[in-house]
């Protein structure tokens, strides 16, 4: 299972820059794997550890911006599509 997390958060200030900086930090450090920007994933042994995860980032969220979470089976995350350019 992969635990995926999109966001768009500001970055007009300097304090929208520091926290969007912590938002990222605690992602990385906690075994996020940058897809793209703004899109991190995780893979999660369980559906239980992938809930934990959840509750995880929901603490960290900044109070401005968005943030989107969707959990996905190893086989619709090997079913993904990736194009760089018109390359495969």
């Amino acid at each position: 299972m992969w635990l995926v997390v999109m966001f768009d958060l500001p970055v007009k200030t300097q304090e929208d820059r520091r926290l969007y900086a912590s938002f990222r930090n605690k992602l990385l450090e906690s075994g996020f794997l940058q897809l793209q920007y703004s899109v991190y994933g995780k893979p999660c042994s369980s559906e239980e550890n992938a809930m934990a995860y959840r509750a995880r980032v929901r603490q960290w969220i900044p109070p401005k911006g968005h943030v989107r979470m969707l959990s996905l089976t190893d086989k619709q995350f090997g079913r993904m599509e990736v194009y760089i350019g018109k390359r495969r």
